[in-house]
């Protein structure tokens, strides 16, 4: 009897150490791939959750205002300047995580077809405003959205402070995209100025 309780314990102990190699083994040799098939499902499991959660945006033309704001962070537009080659994304909100993906729309300023201040930005890189310099007053600007397409032409170009906001007024008597970069162009690092392209919607 002794046997075989004695047999039985080693036979579990074996058989504990064989799952248990098994385990390292298939940890070693297809760990990373089981954590790559576990972020992937993370990452759709994600973005099924967003677009559940993201409503359309669409605008009320009777009052000129959205319906279901886009979230902060999220694209909601392209801009395209064809005298300089620009076809960008446009997503609300300004920070450096944002300017890295392409063009930010600095909250609190309207949304296209709301008849207000529409600000944006973008860095003075080669790939995003670096050609700013050959813009001139007659040059359209074309945001298109998920609700409408909208064109402006430039009347007015500016450099100015950082610290002149004044001349990044919002207002609602007219829609008036306003798109700024830093300047120089060519600057590296810190730059104190902006350099602001001022357009109004075509009718």
């Amino acid at each position: 009897m002794k046997r075989t309780i004695k047999a039985t314990i080693i036979d579990v102990i074996v058989a504990l150490l064989i799952v248990a190699i098994v385990l390292i083994a298939i940890n070693l040799f297809l760990g990373q791939e089981i954590d790559n098939a576990i972020q992937l499902v993370n990452q759709v499991a994600i973005k099924v959750e967003n677009m559940s959660e993201q409503k359309q945006t669409e605008i009320d033309v009777t009052t000129n205002t959205l319906i279901n704001y886009p979230k902060y962070g999220t694209q909601y537009a392209t801009i395209e300047i064809p005298k300089i080659d620009v076809n960008l994304p446009v997503y609300l909100g300004d920070t450096l995580e944002i300017l890295k993906k392409g063009v930010g729309h600095t909250s609190g300023s309207y949304f296209p077809g709301e008849g207000g201040s529409i600000i944006y930005m973008g860095h003075n890189s080669k790939n995003v405003f670096r050609r700013f310099s050959e813009l001139q007053i007659g040059n359209e600007i074309k945001v298109t959205t998920s609700y409408g397409e909208y064109t402006y032409k430039i009347y007015d170009m500016q450099l100015i402070k950082e610290t002149e906001v004044d001349k990044l007024p919002i207002q609602k008597e007219k829609e008036i995209l306003m798109v700024y970069t830093c300047y120089p162009f060519n600057n590296i690092g810190y730059a104190t100025q902006r350099y602001v392209v001022y357009a109004e919607l075509e009718k």
